[in-house]
């Protein structure tokens, strides 16, 4: 049996061998029959042999079918147990066999009477058929049974001795091999049929739990529209107790049901009966959202199926909806106010303007929180956040039908006015609104003034748009914090063309600089000693084509708006470094560098290649630094001059006195020199104190080894009371005249000025 396990699976095999232990009714008939025909032949032939085989075949075939009755089917579980089964039963079945074939044997050779030839072969020859039916599960039954019951007939034909009974005998073998080829072949085909099968068992069953394991609803219609198919999702989320319940059911009767199970409303579900109805008839794809009274969204899809079968699924997009709607949110509405952003009020605002009276007059306001970003610096971003917060509320309680608020970005917020009776009408509201957004929020325990300057721009609804009404807004804001903050301002046509022209002006101050139509000149730095030049100070100046000179007072926070004052820088550098290099050797050139060059980390590498490129020795270089620029990041500033004065220049403080704070840089950074602002000799010649106060900063700096420039001498009164009262190591202002070319100061450089030898007769009593 092991070749029989090699080309059919085992548990088709367990299946075979059990086949023979079941509907064995026919044993007993069989053996009933053939001890009848024994009888028969007996009362023919008088013989008691025949009594005695009836009697032989009578009690096998009863133990045999009562042997196999007792065998229990679910011992038959597996292989090895098959085996062991099918072995004995080929051992019950091989008896039962030899005594059917002695029977037959003995009736055509031994009786000698035609009539029991006759009955001998006719009943063991219609028992054969039963063979192959009865034990086909069993190729080695079979071959057993039938060489044990028709054998011993064609042996005993063959021993007959004449021709015509030997060749009869001869011909029963192939009678043989037809009942074990019909045997074989009702095996093949049980087993192709049982194959057949457990695949599409096989088949079912995935498909079923795929189909009932799957996160979708999934139901099939036939071509009558009529469910044939649903899976247990589908079911449970319409509210049927089982799949059966819906088979049958029109797209109709399952939404109804959704419908009295209350989970979808009866509007909605006329709606998506509509569309999916459509959509299968027509045989097109479509997709339908419904939202369940419970909260929960479904999402239908109608697809065109094939043989004239529809399929509808569905899935539960809940956690997509809430997804989609909170990025939706997140693009409309700024996250830390929960106002619209600037899109989406660009959106709101266009489609109101569009709608509604033409004529009607609408105003657009801009907020920006006046000093936001000392707030930020000095108390830290989330202290920041929080009083934008704070703001958004306050603003938030105005907004309604006509007034829309916004976030703008930043420190910025944008008020909308839909409906307004006048310009007067706009002013009423704008000082409500500043009165009621001033005053002190408490910010994570920080009591914080809130103020805000505010432009604002109105006009009739036809006759503007969002974008030229946000211009204008912006540009009264920027007059409103010119004229001192806290306030607020009405657009006026002229905000609109000093706009237009300091637009061109930076235009203009960016095609200068790509020119270099910029020039250096340089104004003298006077030695006290000799009133001789002993150096100069690099001044950048821009004559404009059109308008002329532009004070540097202009272009230069023009410059530092616009982030190119560093290109301005990087130019005087370079030219101041290349003239000085052609001047006598004692001169030296001061060069400013803003506050926005420190904010480069490159400064260094800057000034060192410019020094090397024109060959300047770094000491006959000085680096100006403001007090602006000390403010920003004084550590990193403090650490930039460190490397400069590395180089070997030198590094002075340039106004000094106009900051509050000043006085802490005199011994905290790297310095060599202090330049004392002409705000402080500008009344030295009469008022005391002012003389008194220059006097002991000259004297704290000096007694800290610092040099002393004091800019601003306009006068020789000045000049004199300086020499006298002071006696600062140098001197510059406009006394000693207007800045000069490069050439210039090369020429000047062994000059003395006229009033040297007047100063030294004025300082003669003084000394004396």
């Amino acid at each position: 049996m092991k070749k029989q396990k090699s080309y059919i699976p085992e548990d088709v095999y367990v299946g075979y061998i059990r086949s023979l232990f079941q509907d064995v009714g026919v044993l007993p008939l069989g053996a009933a029959c053939f001890a009848a025909i024994a009888v028969l032949l007996y009362v023919k032939t008088g013989m008691t042999a025949h009594l005695v085989m009836g009697a032989l075949m009578l009690f096998a075939g009863f133990a045999r079918y009562f042997l196999i009755t007792r065998v229990d089917h679910a011992l038959i579980s597996d292989y090895p147990s098959a085996l062991h089964w099918e072995q004995r039963y080929i051992i019950w079945g091989s008896v039962h066999g030899l005594v059917v074939g002695s029977f037959g044997f003995f009736a055509v050779y031994w009786s000698q009477d035609p009539f029991s030839e006759l009955a001998a072969v006719s009943a063991v020859l219609c028992g054969t058929i039963t063979i192959a039916g009865r034990n086909y599960g069993s190729p080695r039954m079979v071959s057993i049974l039938t060489l044990t019951v028709v054998a011993p007939i064609s042996i005993a034909l063959v021993l007959k001795g004449d021709i015509y009974h030997f060749i009869l005998g001869m011909f029963i073998a192939p009678f043989m091999m037809v009942v074990m080829k019909m045997a074989r072949l009702v095996r093949e085909v049980l087993f192709t049929a049982i194959s057949e099968q457990v695949r599409s068992s096989r088949l079912a069953h995935r498909f079923n739990r795929a189909l009932n394991t799957m996160s979708h609803g999934l139901i099939m219609f036939d071509a009558a529209g009529r469910v044939v198919v649903a899976n247990a999702q589908a079911t449970e989320t319409l509210g049927f107790r089982s799949v059966e319940q819906a088979v049958g059911r029109s797209i109709q009767a399952l939404l109804a049901r959704g419908v009295a199970a209350g989970l979808l409303d009866r509007k909605e579900c006329r709606n998506a009966q509509v569309q999916l109805t459509s959509a299968l008839r027509e045989g097109r794809n479509r997709k339908v959202l419904l939202r369940l009274l419970d909260g929960r969204h479904l999402e239908f899809s109608a697809r065109e199926g094939r043989d004239e079968l529809g399929v509808i699924t569905f899935e539960e997009v809940t956690g997509r909806i809430q997804a989609e709607e909170k990025i939706r949110f997140m693009a409309r509405y700024d996250n830390l106010t929960g106002l619209p952003n600037r899109g989406y009020f660009h959106e709101l605002v266009s489609d109101l303007m569009q709608s509604g009276d033409p004529k009607r007059y609408c105003a657009l306001a801009v907020f920006d929180l006046d000093d936001f970003k000392s707030i930020n610096d000095t108390l830290g971003h989330p202290v920041g956040d929080g009083l934008i917060y704070a703001v958004g509320e306050r603003l938030s309680e105005i907004a309604g039908e006509d007034v829309r608020v916004s976030r703008f970005g930043g420190d910025e917020f944008m008020i909308y006015f839909d409906r307004l009776d006048s310009r007067d009408d706009l002013s009423l509201r704008m000082e409500a609104i500043l009165e009621h957004l001033n005053g002190e929020v408490d910010v994570t325990g920080h009591l914080l003034r809130v103020q805000a300057s505010c432009g604002a721009a109105i006009s009739r609804a036809s006759d503007a748009t969002v974008d030229e009404l946000t211009v204008k807004a912006d540009l009264a804001l920027y007059q409103a914090k010119d004229l001192g903050k806290n306030g607020w301002r009405l657009f006026e046509q002229e905000m609109d063309a000093a706009f237009r022209n300091r637009q061109t002006l930076k235009a203009d101050l960016r095609n200068a600089i790509e020119t270099r139509a910029l020039r250096v000149v340089f104004q003298p730095i006077v030695d006290m000693r000799n009133m001789q030049i002993a150096g100069s100070e690099a001044l950048c100046r821009w004559h404009h084509a059109e308008l002329g000179p532009i004070s540097p007072a202009i272009f230069i926070p023009l410059a530092e708006e616009m982030g190119i004052v560093s290109e301005i820088t990087a130019m005087v550098l370079e030219v101041s470094c290349r003239e000085c290099a052609t001047w006598p050797e004692h001169l030296r050139v001061s060069v400013n560098l803003s506050a926005k060059d420190f904010h480069d980390p490159s400064i260094v590498d800057k000034v060192r290649h410019v020094l090397e490129d024109t060959g300047l020795d770094p000491a006959r270089l000085e680096i100006e630094v403001t007090e602006t620029a000390l403010l920003d990041d004084q550590q990193a500033t403090r650490e930039y001059l460190q490397a400069l004065k590395g180089l070997g220049v030198s590094i002075a403080l340039d106004d000094f006195g106009t900051g509050y704070s000043s006085l802490s840089y005199l011994h905290t950074l790297p310095l060599d020199k202090v330049k004392i602002d002409g705000s402080f000799v500008a009344d030295i010649t009469s008022d005391e104190r002012s003389l008194k106060l220059i006097t002991g900063v000259v004297e704290l700096s000096r007694n800290l080894g610092l040099a002393i420039t004091v800019e601003g001498v306009e006068t020789f009164g000045q000049l004199k009371t300086l020499s006298i009262a002071v006696q600062p190591d140098l001197v510059q202002g406009f006394l000693f005249g207007s800045a000069l070319s490069a050439s210039g100061i090369k020429t000047m450089s062994q000059s003395s000025w006229s009033f040297g030898s007047e100063l030294q007769q004025a300082l003669l009593p003084a000394r004396a």
